[in-house]
């Protein structure tokens, strides 16, 4: 395959992704190029595009499935004293006892994804992927959160942590009328969650959707981004979880 399969998207292999030298005097200030591809689906490589302030998704090309680590022109990132809870999610709070469940284990929550997501770049090869990277560094970790309400799942999301930060990877929510809110009210019982365990903050990635401004994250281009990420990732994480759950709680202002 040539190393550049279209204007703009270039092979990306372990020796750069890892090379702190070639990432900050090369890659990062071309802010003209923003995905890259591999096909290199190891958990090594995942987590060393992951620490450089990558995030990656899959596409196909000449039906290969191929790995496309982005280096964003700019990121949305939530520091936890701005996170804003609507009048309707803390309504919500009110009507319904509602609990976050964390977890180490992300298959429930893929599944959901894919069940409602038809097309989505979360694909079998990149979980397993994710997967595989469950004990390979001490400085990431795989993680999903999520409501549950009568045995169902109803709005989750998975995502990695690095040093003091969280990134958001993917998620859903039912679309049922009754459930209308729970997508906004998990992220942000996650975010209480993530405040309390002591992060740095949550980054959001693409800054484009209107939900992540509505929840009260804010727009760092891609030099302001990664000053804060590397002084945040830095490991090994002091921010790890184990399996547990926490209740949910309303703040006295909001």
């Amino acid at each position: 395959m040539k190393d550049t399969i279209q204007l703009g998207i270039h092979h990306l292999p372990y020796h750069a992704v890892s090379d702190q030298t070639l990432l900050r005097q090369k890659i990062y200030p071309d802010m003209y190029k923003n995905y890259y591809w591999s096909d290199d689906f190891s958990a090594k490589y995942y987590i060393a595009q992951a620490k450089a302030g990558f995030i990656a998704v899959t596409d196909f090309f000449e039906e290969k499935e191929l790995l496309l680590p982005e280096i964003q022109f700019s990121y949305a990132l939530l520091d936890f004293k701005d996170l804003h809870i609507s009048k309707k999610v803390q309504k919500l709070f009110r009507q319904r006892p509602l609990k976050l469940h964390i977890s180490q284990n992300p298959d429930a929550v893929v599944q959901a994804i894919s069940k409602i997501h038809k097309n989505n770049w979360l694909s079998p090869r990149y979980f397993r992927m994710i997967k595989q990277t469950r004990g390979a560094d001490d400085n990431f970790q795989l993680i999903s959160a999520y409501i549950e309400e009568e045995g169902k799942l109803v709005a989750g999301e998975t995502g990695y942590i690095i040093g003091k930060t969280y990134t958001s990877l993917s998620g859903c929510s039912r679309r049922e009328k009754r459930y209308n809110h729970y997508g906004t009210a998990q992220l942000v019982l996650l975010g209480q969650y993530l405040q309390r365990k002591g992060f740095a903050f949550w980054n959001l990635g693409q800054p484009y959707m209107d939900y992540k401004l509505a929840l009260g994250a804010k727009i760092y281009e891609r030099s302001s981004f990664l000053e804060r990420w590397f002084e945040a990732t830095k490991g090994p994480s002091s921010c790890t979880i184990h399996e547990a759950s926490t209740s949910s709680f309303v703040p006295e202002k909001t």
